[in-house]
């Protein structure tokens, strides 16, 4: 098998895809003396910068990503001194606030974020379809209609 993009599994190419963009947006960051900094932080953080301090499953539900996702980002961000963590209403809950130096990098994290979507726009000029249209569009079909049903339809035998 060719290691032609068009060879590659679907899964492998997304996954490119992604490290490929981020590892671009983090560059920007490490460029700028910030090479802690990673790109899946700033959702959590503009999500904190709107909403205040949240509990990790409300930040999760706000970013659009599983609890264990946001949990896992949250205690990266924790290491790289962006958020503190406080206990909640009970045991199980944590409470999550931008810290102070958070705070302080915030004039570079929103230069980076409006460079980046308009990066974006010049990116999907080059594109037959906007990325995150067509990406929508495929979130929108496997609701519809689940990877593992198109699998089965497609002739894998159920298992034994």
């Amino acid at each position: 098998m060719s290691d032609a993009p068009e060879r590659q599994a679907l899964g492998t190419l997304l996954r490119h895809v992604l490290d490929v963009l981020d590892g671009d947006v983090a560059a920007v960051y490490a460029e700028r003396g910030l090479p802690d900094y990673r790109p899946r932080f700033s959702p959590p953080l503009r999500v904190l910068l709107a909403d205040g301090p949240l509990p990790i499953r409300d930040l999760a539900r706000r970013v659009g990503v599983t609890h264990s996702a946001a949990s896992q980002t949250v205690a990266q961000m924790a290491r790289a001194g962006l958020v503190e963590l406080t206990p909640g209403a009970d045991a199980r809950q944590r409470i999550v606030r931008l810290s102070g130096r958070a705070h302080e990098l915030l004039p570079l994290i929103e230069a980076e974020w409006a460079a980046t979507s308009a990066a974006i726009r010049e990116l999907d000029a080059e594109l037959s379809v906007p990325l995150a249209d067509l990406l929508h569009e495929v979130l929108a079909a496997v609701r519809r209609r689940p990877m593992r049903r198109r699998i089965a339809d497609a002739g894998l035998p159920p298992p034994t």
